[in-house]
């Protein structure tokens, strides 16, 4: 099974969200420090196990673009600079899941 596909991204740039919808019918209200700090690129994952990097001081962070990469992820690109690491459906939904679990007043479903 492939997963959830996604049907709608919009950024809202006023709020500092972008809400993505799901084909199973989710959606989530993610912030952007949330996605910046969650980064899936290796500078932010690290390389292997345990290489994780907290980043902090992202609070007023802005998403400038959201670019399609094929038909299973987005490329997001910060004002701080940053726009590596591919957000797979796969990786949004689970942020979206994870951050429900953690705070259920910040997405919407």
């Amino acid at each position: 099974m492939a997963g959830p596909t996604c049907s709608l991204i919009r950024l809202r740039r006023k709020s500092r969200l972008l809400t993505v919808s799901f084909d199973d019918g989710r959606t989530f209200d993610l912030p952007f420090e949330y996605l910046r700090v969650n980064s899936p690129s290796a500078e932010v994952q690290g390389h292997g196990r345990g290489q994780r990097v907290t980043v902090t001081g992202k609070e007023n962070v802005r998403i400038d673009a959201v670019e399609p990469v094929g038909h299973y992820a987005v490329r997001l690109v910060f004002d701080d600079g940053h726009d590596t690491g591919l957000y797979t459906w796969k990786y949004l939904h689970e942020l979206g899941r994870q951050l429900e679990t953690s705070s259920p007043q910040k997405t919407a479903q």
